[in-house]
């Protein structure tokens, strides 16, 4: 396999960058990854100009992954850590209320997310009690949506992944070259049906690692509305 200096091409106003990697194939592949990074993979003699008129040929297909991508983007507001803010935990809002403890937790009573801690006026402090608070309420709450996701993955044969939480900038979920799925923390603050749509798309790479129309033949088939979750999600989560 060769790995060639990035190009690009420009399609209208935009300019679309690509890396080249030349292996043993008899055709030409264009993928776009989750960080929209595009690759092609073509043949070994494939010519530099044969393989950039192919891009230019697939460059409304390339920018309209990309911007599916850069959609999915977590978008986050600066929060403060206060009594009275409003944080969201499974699709439902509730207001923190801080109250001074010598011992720290975090109580979800009624509709408040009530914070007890010896340090109330501190809002890293705050801060820190909180995330912890989801990290322990996201593993429980994603492994077990994974649990019930995964059946019909079951059936197909795939094998279930495992689970790895993080702090994510650019992603919701993704899904590694070994089969380990990844899903972002503050995923614990959408719903079940919104945890669901992201599980399922990641799911669906256990099968098909791009976007490719077969990937998006069987997202449809195991989540029929996945683009009304995923919008959803997209407009709660800002």
């Amino acid at each position: 396999m060769i790995i060639e200096a990035s190009r690009s091409i420009t399609y209208g106003s935009s300019a679309i960058k690509f890396e080249v990697v030349r292996a043993d194939r008899k055709t030409l592949d264009i993928s776009v990854l989750p960080d929209r990074r595009v690759t092609v993979k073509a043949p070994i003699n494939a010519l530099l100009e044969e393989i950039d008129q192919r891009v230019k040929v697939r460059a409304r297909w390339i920018l309209k992954q990309q911007q599916y991508f850069s959609q999915f983007d977590p978008r986050t507001t600066p929060r403060q850590y206060i009594s009275g803010e409003t944080h969201l935990y499974l699709g439902r809002q509730y207001r923190l209320k801080i109250q001074a403890n010598t011992q720290a937790s975090v109580k979800l009573k009624g509709r408040y997310l009530q914070i007890e801690t010896p340090n109330p006026d501190n809002s890293i402090k705050t801060r820190d009690l909180l995330e912890a608070w989801y990290l322990e309420r996201a593993r429980t709450k994603f492994n077990e949506r994974l649990d019930i996701c995964f059946t019909a993955f079951n059936r197909m044969g795939c094998d279930r992944p495992s689970l790895q939480i993080r702090q994510l900038s650019k992603r919701w979920g993704s899904l590694t070259a070994n089969g380990a799925m990844i899903l972002n923390r503050d995923l614990i603050r959408a719903s079940s049906r919104h945890i669901d749509y992201v599980i399922t798309h990641e799911l669906c790479h256990l099968k098909y690692p791009n976007h490719s129309s077969s990937f998006c033949d069987l997202l449809n088939r195991m989540m029929p509305d996945w683009e009304s979750r995923k919008l959803k999600l997209e407009q709660l989560l800002v």
